[in-house]
């Protein structure tokens, strides 16, 4: 139980070990540094991740499970996140794989979990931190895999049944724009397809580049997953990305709060001209 329940509560959903640095991590260091508190549920531990480092190529699915449970406390503790479960407890929700692999078939997979059972598990955090603002990902999962999609459903059915409500939730985003700049750039990787959202869909821009070393180092924390030549990483695939210390979201549910323009590129903006919040907690109250 929290001692103390602080002015700004954060919840975020995640499908694997990993997925909150890359796609959150910067705006959880922020958060984190700025005193609010973070409460992180990652929904399995990662068995069917690739594994890129030579020497732990020998792991088994099950132990590099085990072993992804280290990676993510270590790079909890680089982001200053120190509330973190696995949904239902470590292990209760298998790593899916993708739809019409033999993992994916699995009857523990959490692609295949009752939906009110898992979402139960996530109305026990909800009802117990009492965050105001929620992340997972779009309906689509972001990219597709079965336990993002799962992750988007389980949270969505949790902050219906919840007791506590919640003021505000949010899916990832990364707006179509930052790829594009990206690709242009020079990195050590081969460069990825264009993905992303239309730019005009994004309702919050948080700046978080004065917490990007942290984030790099979260990323560095997952190694078996993440490979990193700063400020560049890339997955097993080895399609380079640049590490965003500026992190989008999009918001699903709740009122918008006072947005703004972000700064042009020679104050030191992005670049993007649209009106978009730049807190999570705007306009609650």
């Amino acid at each position: 139980m929290l001692s103390r329940m602080t002015d700004r509560r954060l919840l975020l959903v995640h499908a694997h070990p990993d997925d909150e640095t890359i796609g959150t991590g910067a705006t959880m260091a922020k958060y984190a540094a700025e005193g609010a508190h973070l409460t992180l549920v990652t929904c399995t531990l990662g068995e069917e991740g690739d594994i890129i480092p030579p020497e732990l190529g020998h792991l088994s699915p099950e132990d590099l499970g085990r072993h992804r449970i280290g990676e993510l406390a270590d790079a909890c503790a680089a982001l200053g996140v120190a509330d973190h479960r696995f949904l239902g407890g470590a292990g209760r929700y298998r790593d899916s794989g993708m739809i019409g692999t033999p993992p994916n078939r699995r009857p523990d997979a959490f692609w295949r979990a009752d939906l009110d059972r898992a979402a139960a598990d996530l109305v026990e955090v909800i009802d117990e931190v009492r965050p105001q603002v929620m992340i997972t990902y779009d309906e689509n999962g972001f990219y597709g895999h079965p336990d993002h999609i799962k992750a988007n459903r389980v949270a969505l059915r949790a902050a219906g049944l919840a007791g506590h409500r919640i003021a505000k939730i949010y899916y990832t985003a990364v707006p179509e724009s930052v790829v594009i700049r990206s690709i242009e750039d020079r990195m050590p990787f081969h460069v990825p397809e264009p993905y992303g959202c239309q730019d005009d869909a994004v309702d919050a821009e948080i700046d978080a580049s004065a917490y990007i070393s942290r984030k790099l180092d979260a990323m560095r924390a997952h190694r078996t997953q993440i490979a990193v030549d700063e400020p560049w990483y890339a997955l097993s695939n080895m399609l380079g990305q640049r590490a965003l210390g500026v992190e989008h979201f999009i918001l699903h549910a709740g009122q918008r709060g006072p947005a703004k323009p972000g700064p042009p590129v020679e104050l030191g903006g992005i670049g993007e001209p649209y009106t978009r919040e730049d807190d999570l907690f705007a306009g609650i109250g």
